[in-house]
């Protein structure tokens, strides 16, 4: 069957549990963005809190693709990322989205060597102080990351996206915005039905874990229709990961009617 058709009955006929009222577009992340027909302008159009691009680092440019096929196309985070994104803050004056209450991260996943990449990020980022200075924006790295004891060592602009399962010296989780993990870590459960308790009760934990150092949850290659946003919200996830970006803002919106 069509995906496009599997995800539309899955949407109509998905039953919702109630999940809590303070969840908006904002809690979305917009996952492989670069990878939609509009990358940047899609999600942030919806209003989505969390936008991801992966980057290689190549010659002397950062470059969004998730494959060497992808890299051919010579796509830079320049162009498709940090202009827009400057162009939307300057519109804004001052903030990346009209409504000043509203917060964007951009998770920029390296796929290169982490240190040469990252320095080369911070370099780019120097000829967008707009960007940069902009406290409703942040700019958080995932993928390849650095030692955590190098962490204090880049700019005040720099986040990290630390993962769930690791322990963090105390100066590492000052420079840490969230903890994502890979949900097949713990479960391989479809999204459809009810989780099960056992696999339920570690992620529990794990959210718990997370919450208790004030920071926020994310789980990637996870189930991604309603059933699943439903029990990720109930549950406390602060970032649903999604591939379907309308489907999932317009359901969000409508919970809040």
């Amino acid at each position: 069957m069509n995906k496009s058709i599997t995800f539309l009955l899955l949407f109509i006929c998905t039953v919702s549990l109630g999940q809590p009222a303070v969840y908006t577009v904002a809690n979305l992340h917009s996952h492989n963005d670069y990878e939609k027909p509009f990358p940047y302008w899609e999600a942030y159009n919806q209003g989505y809190g969390s936008i991801e691009a992966d980057i290689f680092l190549k010659g002397d440019d950062l470059i969004i693709a998730h494959d060497t096929v992808q890299l051919k196309m010579g796509r830079t985070l320049d162009s498709f990322y940090l202009q827009p994104l400057q162009q939307c803050i300057v519109k804004n004056k001052g903030y990346p989205y009209a409504d000043k209450a509203s917060d964007l991260q951009l998770l920029i996943d390296i796929k290169t060597d982490s240190v040469a990449t990252l320095n080369k990020l911070v370099e780019k980022l120097k000829a967008y102080p707009v960007i940069t200075s902009c406290a409703r924006v942040k700019i958080v790295i995932t993928g390849n990351r650095p030692a955590m004891s190098a962490f204090t060592g880049y700019p005040s602009y720099i986040y990290f996206d630390g993962e769930l399962y690791k322990e963090y010296t105390a100066k590492a989780i000052g420079k840490i915005e969230m903890l994502s993990d890979n949900f097949r870590r713990y479960s391989r459960w479809n999204g459809l039905d009810s989780i099960p308790l056992k696999d339920k009760n570690i992620i529990a934990a794990l959210i718990a874990k997370a919450h208790q150092l004030h920071k926020k949850v994310r789980f990637w290659n996870a189930p991604d229709i309603i059933n699943s946003w439903n029990v990720f919200m109930a549950m406390g996830v602060d970032y649903i990961n999604t591939d379907h970006i309308t489907g999932a803002a317009t359901y969000l919106n409508q919970l809040q009617h």
